[in-house]
């Protein structure tokens, strides 16, 4: 089923990251779920649904998390003990979805992090899938 198509409810039938560490293809879309639990920092968790290029949910990623980092942690991509000079144009955007729950999307594939208490998430080229 498509996300576009999706209640609320539908979205908790999507099967769920195995492991908080492991590795989940690189994917087109990201859909922002609340839940109900609260976080130790005192914030709301929120897990978040991978989406393919069909619009059709691929499994759900954290559920533990307070905190989204888009590009990760400060927004400098995959650190790697330098900061890049030269970035490509990302173009995040986040539209909402006719259920009511948001959609972050970029120009380029999107890699997840490890479902920790703050998600990161990462932009990677067209191209660079296949």
């Amino acid at each position: 089923m498509k996300i576009t198509e999706m209640k609320k409810t539908d979205f908790g039938s999507v099967p769920e990251r195995k492991h908080w560490s492991d590795k989940v293809e690189l994917f087109n879309s990201l859909v922002i779920i609340p839940t109900r639990r609260k976080h130790d920092s005192g914030y709301m968790c929120m897990d978040f649904c991978a989406v393919d290029m069909n619009d059709e949910p691929i499994c759900l990623l954290s559920g533990c998390s307070d905190v989204l980092h888009i590009d990760g942690i400060g927004g400098y991509g995959k650190f790697n003990g330098e900061i890049a000079k030269n970035r490509p144009i990302e173009a995040w955007s986040i539209d909402c979805l006719p259920c009511g729950y948001l959609r972050i999307f970029c120009n380029g594939w999107i890699e997840a992090g490890h479902s920790v208490s703050d998600f990161e998430i990462f932009y990677h080229k067209r191209f660079e899938k296949e």
